[in-house]
């Protein structure tokens, strides 16, 4: 049991606390009230999707600011398989990006974030594809295991179970496993592994958060009956922040940046309506609490400790938060006492919370490096100050990695801060700090999370932890913060970034790809940069035997941390088609060290460092190319540049503003990015120029766009209709519609074997219509499905060729699909 509670402890802190932000929280009176209301309900809600940006942030907002509920989102993925509109990074990385959206998110809505194991695959037309891509049984237990850790008293579905093939695939099955699991979860033989940790649970009752958009408009919901329907009026206007439910719900929303969902709050009445599913039914149908205790009473003990802080939220003091500090003392104590672990824990870290905050207590641990390697030292500086006349002791503090820092007592008095700084030895074993979910290899659909404890957690796991324990008013607290950096920025001023531990070194090849279209050798660089001070060894890169690499190694030597050098390797490929890892090895004192760091930095985010192995592919090819010089116009964001460039292209990306029709003289091919006519406002004023480019006898090559506004109808020189269709199977068999083309036979020869190997998707939002003027190449569909002819299509304009593809190029390229560099060859050569 002891074991037990300290897990939970951990998870409730993590969830509660340390995602609220690296930066102390400094909460005003008003916060401090809306947390003592909080502290005085005990009813928790679990709100279940698939992505993220599904969740109802309305709905959260309200459950967790109006009722003052533990409220929670599990997202069964981390949006791994989504597009990016804010940089060029996709799947594994993508997903860092979207998980600590979804913690920004929670942060304003006030909810809690947990996650599955599932990894987003990709669009999904239908669960069964879902689910045996994703291990229904893995991703089951992680729902059931969500369920009896958070202990919800009532679960929220966001799609309905019943409607499979209407929606995303992810949607369909997370509705599907959330309503398996309501029955599971109290069944002490479904995942017993679990019982070590957590006990069963059982739910009060599920529902679905439906709208009108589940039944095909407004006037048919209007219409519907809803004698099954609970409704609830989220529209709530919070005097004391002076916003609406929905206003902080759209800041919330506004926090998927990676997907553009930017929102704009509104104001009034709004009604969510939820369908019941299972459970005990309502009889109120505005109250989703209905028979459930949510006051203290309902656990043994809990009813003084009620009382107790009935009076505190009563007698709140907004000018003197303090005055509070001596109830939510005895408060405390008897929490310590009670003998149900669950609301012990969330309670503890409730109440700690808010009596740091009533004292104006701040506490705070910084390390004087951003980076540090295993084996190291760094210097800690802590920073206590009380802001209150509530009589407080600093004692000791204790560190983790785990040592207990004697020291002699120190008052805080009011208002009169007291510093020290310590130097914390890193032990060799300690753990690199980047996403735990990464760090052993998955599968397509599954991450590989091989503690059970672990599973879930949103964030990074950090080990280096200062516990700060503080007497106030004769009892001792402890207070715990995550070991972090700051500096002063002359723009943004005080910038807090998390402590990060990182190899002594790391390396980066400077491609991701490299192309052999012949015999010959190519350059490859790899760079290597320090963690740490004084660092010597060698660089070697590792390949395949008919493939061969000069020289066998390199030495190197790098005096200053963050130093880099480079070291440059001719490669020549292998006689015949192939494609290998090219792997770069550094060592140092015996040690090997293989991997490249990437850091994710934007600025509604906290920093991120992600550790992968350092390589690149390799592909001896057999491709021809022209000497073409094309104009790149970027759309929503993606790497295709740089492989253009590894085809042996000459390559300009050019602002959309800047073009004109003397701009484009000197270029072959203008291509444009993903989305662009989505996403580029300055393409409206420059269509025309862009199309008498194609008529005067050039191509013009434009990758896929969504449904989404448009900022020109007049984006193709033809009628051109974009819709939803799709090819999700990767490996679904293509036919040629028009095989004596000139792009599946100039200058190479497509095949369907140029097909093979495809990762993801096909391709995505197809054109359903479009004028005669446009040839259909190839035709491909999804098991089941009608054939879906729009994937590239291509016209004569003029003197030139005007060509638009959904093929997912934009996926292929960047990760080496030898077909796909075949066929994007041919589109560029068009005319030649």
């Amino acid at each position: 049991m002891q074991k037990l509670y300290f897990f939970l402890l951990t998870i409730f802190s993590f969830s509660v606390s340390n995602c609220l932000a690296q930066q102390p929280a400094k909460p005003s009176s008003v916060a401090l009230y809306n947390q003592i209301q909080k502290l005085n309900f005990l009813g928790s809600v679990l709100y279940i999707a698939a992505h993220p940006d599904d969740e109802n942030t309305r709905l959260i907002s309200w459950l967790s600011n109006d009722k003052k509920a533990q409220t929670a989102y599990l997202s069964l993925t981390r949006g791994d398989g989504g597009q990016n509109l804010i940089g060029s990074e996709l799947r594994e990385l993508l997903g860092v990006i979207r998980t600590q959206e979804l913690i920004e998110a929670r942060k304003i809505d006030g909810g809690m974030q947990f996650f599955s194991r599932a990894n987003d695959f990709g669009y999904s037309k239908n669960p069964d594809e879902t689910l045996e891509i994703w291990n229904k049984e893995e991703v089951l237990s992680d729902v059931v295991w969500a369920i009896r850790k958070f202990q919800p008293d009532v679960i929220i579905n966001r799609f309905d179970h019943r409607s499979p093939g209407t929606t995303h695939g992810h949607h369909t099955s997370s509705a599907m496993l959330s309503f398996e699991a309501f029955d599971k979860v109290n069944d002490a033989t479904v995942f017993p592994n679990q019982l070590k940790y957590v006990s069963t649970w059982q739910p009060k009752r599920l529902f679905f958060n439906t709208s009108w958009w589940f039944y095909g408009s407004r006037e048919k919901f209007e219409n519907a009956d809803k004698t099954n329907l609970a409704e609830i009026n989220t529209g709530t206007y919070y005097t004391t922040l002076g916003k609406s439910n929905q206003e902080i719900a759209a800041l919330s929303r506004s926090r998927h940046q990676s997907q553009g969902f930017g929102s704009t709050g509104s104001r009034g009445d709004d009604n969510e309506y939820l369908e019941f599913l299972k459970g005990e039914k309502l009889t109120d149908k505005n109250n989703i609490f209905e028979g459930i205790n949510t006051t203290w009473s309902r656990i043994e003990g809990g009813k003084t400790i009620g009382d107790i802080l009935t009076n505190v939220e009563k007698n709140f003091d907004f000018k003197n938060p303090s005055a509070s500090i001596p109830e939510l003392i005895k408060a405390y104590n008897l929490i310590q006492n009670l003998k149900d672990t669950h609301w012990k824990i969330i309670k503890t870290v409730e109440i700690k919370k808010i009596i740091a905050g009533c004292a104006g207590l701040f506490l705070e641990a910084v390390s004087d490096v951003q980076e540090a390697t295993p084996n190291s030292t760094i210097k800690v500086k802590l920073e206590a100050i009380n802001r209150s006349a509530i009589k407080m002791n600093w004692n000791t503090i204790q560190t983790v990695p785990n040592v207990m820092i004697t020291q002699e007592v120190s008052p805080l008095e009011n208002n009169k801060g007291v510093a020290k700084t310590i130097e914390l030895l890193l032990p060799e074993n300690t753990k690199y700090t980047y996403p735990y979910w990464l760090q052993e290899p998955g599968t397509i659909g599954m991450y590989r999370v091989d503690s059970q404890e672990n599973i879930g957690i949103p964030d990074v796991l950090r080990e280096i932890k200062v516990t700060f324990l503080i007497d106030i008013n004769g009892t001792t607290i402890p207070f715990e913060r995550n070991v972090v950096y700051k500096y002063n920025d002359d723009v943004k001023g005080e910038v807090y970034q998390p402590l990060d531990i990182v190899p002594i070194v790391t390396s980066k090849l400077n491609e991701k790809v490299y192309i052999f279209n012949s015999n010959r050798s190519k350059t490859v660089t790899v760079k290597a940069k320090a963690g740490k001070d004084a660092i010597s060894g060698t660089i070697k890169l590792s390949l395949p035997e008919d493939w061969s690499v000069s020289p066998a190694e390199i030495p190197f030597i790098i005096n200053k941390k963050g130093g880099e050098v480079l070291a440059v390797f001719k490669v020549s490929p292998s006689k015949e088609a192939s494609e290998v890892d090219i792997k770069s090895i550094v060592t140092v004192n015996d040690q090997v060290f293989d991997k490249e760091k990437i850091d994710i930095d934007y600025p509604h985010i906290f920093k991120q460092m992600v550790l992968q192995p350092a390589t690149a592919k390799g592909i001896r090819l057999k491709i021809k190319t022209k000497n073409e010089k094309i104009a790149y116009i970027m759309g929503a964001g993606d790497e295709i540049p740089k492989s253009l460039e590894q085809m042996g292209y000459s390559v300009v990306i050019i602002k959309p503003e800047h073009i004109s029709t003397e701009l484009l003289a000197p270029y072959d091919v203008v291509m444009t990015g993903i989305r662009a006519y989505n996403t580029v406002n300055a393409l409206a004023t420059k269509q025309k120029i862009l199309l008498d480019f194609v008529k005067n006898g050039k191509t013009m090559i434009v990758q896929y766009n969504t449904l989404g506004d448009f900022v020109t109808d007049n984006f193709s020189p033809y009628k051109l209709k974009i819709s939803r269709d799709r090819v999700t199977d990767e490996n679904a068999e293509v036919r040629f519609l028009a095989p004596d083309h000139q792009v599946l036979n100039y200058p190479n020869k497509i095949t369907t074997d140029d097909f093979k190997g495809w990762t993801q998707e096909q391709g995505l939002y197809y054109p359903s219509e479009w004028d005669a003027a446009f040839t259909p190449i190839l035709s491909s569909n999804d098991k089941g499905e009608t054939p879906k002819d729009g994937a590239l299509l291509v016209a004569k304009y003029g003197k030139g060729n005007y060509i638009y593809t959904g093929l997912s190029f934009f996926r292929e390229l960047p990760v080496g699909v030898s077909g796909a560099f075949r066929l994007m060859a041919n589109l560029i050569a068009i005319g030649k």
